[in-house]
């Protein structure tokens, strides 16, 4: 009677979490300082004006005002921040 009992959980247990990558602010949106406007992985779209590119390729804001995206040369897609008047 050799049996094995109770191993299921050990077998489970590789799923990793999803990565919650895009984009959080969308063009048009007002946005602060700080606050991050898109998630990515590489550099799928590039920091403009008055935005910044954190060390995951993050592009937050660094001043208040409306979030632009844009093509700039060879049709790169650029996020910048137009501020408030």
């Amino acid at each position: 009677m050799a049996h094995k009992k109770g191993v299921g959980s050990s077998k489970n247990g590789r799923e990793s979490a999803a990565q919650r990558l895009g984009v959080k602010i969308f063009g048009g949106q007002k946005v602060i300082a700080g606050n991050i406007i898109v998630r990515q992985r590489g550099s799928k779209h590039s920091a403009g004006e008055n935005v910044a590119m954190g060390k995951d390729d993050t592009l937050y804001a660094l001043v208040d005002g409306t979030v632009q995206f844009h093509k700039g040369k060879r049709d790169k897609s650029y996020v910048s921040v137009i501020p408030e008047a």
